[in-house]
């Protein structure tokens, strides 16, 4: 008597709950244990925003401001962003008290340039849920922090003069929200780099997934 126990397949296989799904398994026929983040990322689900090119950072804003961010990642309804990692890497940092900080609210971002995500996989389709954006000098306008309201995911800050000391701060959540779009509440990820007197000049990346929230149950 033959049991079937698994299924070969190479594309993405969306589940919903309570629905009866063999196990995943390989060309070979043996069974597939992956890591999600990268499971995601070869199912197209990954996505980069960047700031600065080659020689030529952006630079900060001055100081920390409500509502001015550098970049920032929204997510429509019917998505799921989730955060993987972040790298700001500081070129020049002349000023003094240097604040950053990665947030997120329920409300979409309503200014500063767009900037079309990266797919992490080469070839990769947008499911058109995200949208991003990326200015300098705390260019891009998101809503007013409120205590109760805006998520605070990371952070750092230097109250003396950088100068030529490493600066390097990279965020990789070990267990990093998970950020659902509404019709009523589409959500803003969003990161501020700022500094007093001289903005930081830095190059940033922030590499997130964007699923649909029916694919994640």
């Amino acid at each position: 008597m033959a049991t079937d126990v698994g299924n070969v397949s190479n594309t993405p296989r969306g589940l919903t709950n309570g629905s009866d799904r063999l196990l995943w398994l390989d060309g070979s026929g043996a069974q597939v244990i992956i890591d999600f983040y990268a499971k995601a990322v070869m199912d197209g689900y990954g996505w980069q925003v960047r700031a600065g090119t080659v020689t030529t950072p952006l630079v900060g804003d001055v100081v920390i401001t409500d509502t001015a961010a550098e970049f920032c990642v929204d997510i429509a309804n019917g998505g799921t962003l989730i955060p993987v990692t972040q790298d700001i890497s500081i070129r020049l940092g002349t000023g003094t008290l240097h604040e950053y900080a990665t947030k997120s609210v329920a409300t979409a971002s309503t200014a500063g340039t767009a900037f079309v995500p990266l797919a992490l996989k080469t070839g990769a389709v947008t499911t058109g849920l995200d949208t991003a954006r990326v200015s300098a000098a705390g260019g891009v306008t998101v809503t007013a922090e409120v205590a109760t309201t805006t998520l605070r995911h990371w952070s750092f800050s230097q109250p003396i003069a950088m100068g030529a000391y490493n600066a390097d701060c990279v965020w990789g959540p070990l267990r990093p929200p998970r950020l659902v779009g509404t019709s009523t509440a589409p959500r803003s990820l969003y990161t501020q780099i700022a500094a007093t007197t001289t903005g930081p000049s830095y190059y940033a990346n922030l590499d997130y997934l964007s699923i649909p929230t029916a694919l994640l149950g």
